[in-house]
């Protein structure tokens, strides 16, 4: 891994909400969640912290089509939300979901399904685990980088999330 300040896990952080009862209790906090980009074009999967607003690189600079089909010569991409609990071994992925991206950078268009990937955000915070319509090898990406880059979540996390990306 590279030392890019762009490329960390937010980590666990207490909660600025713990016990006042005032302006922003339940809200939804984003504190503990990650973006990771799997690209497996280049055969590399990385955290880039701008989809979180839709402001990735792989976004930038293209006009999303409402409808997959019209992107006929897209690239395929996935944004995946990694979201981290603790439990009583420690920090571990409690959440990962993954979202297809089709970008065709020369003709800049792209596409995404914004419901699907609001709900798997949503999801991921809830601690489910979605990867299976992933593909075998974006998968292992998301295995590989998940396992190198916080060993001890890795280890730390369910069986269902090992199995899902094997």
């Amino acid at each position: 891994m590279n030392g890019d300040n762009k490329n960390r896990f937010t980590i666990i952080k207490d909660d600025s909400n713990d016990g006042h009862g005032g302006y922003g209790v339940g809200a939804i906090s984003l504190e503990n969640m990650s973006s990771v980009i799997v690209d497996p074009n280049e055969n590399k999967a990385y955290i880039d912290m701008g989809a979180m607003h839709a402001r990735s690189e792989v976004e930038r600079r293209v006009k999303f089509q409402p409808e997959r089909d019209k992107v006929p010569d897209g690239k395929l991409y996935w944004i995946v939300w990694v979201n981290v609990a603790r439990n009583e071994t420690g920090p571990y992925y409690a959440g990962v979901t993954g979202c297809e991206i089709v970008v065709d950078r020369p003709n800049k268009i792209a596409y995404k399904s914004m419901p699907e990937h609001v709900r798997n955000m949503e999801k991921s915070l809830k601690g489910h685990i979605i990867v299976e319509h992933m593909d075998e090898h974006s998968r292992h990406l998301l295995r590989d980088f998940l396992k190198e880059f916080k060993p001890e979540f890795w280890e730390n996390s369910t069986d269902e999330l090992k199995d899902s990306l094997e």
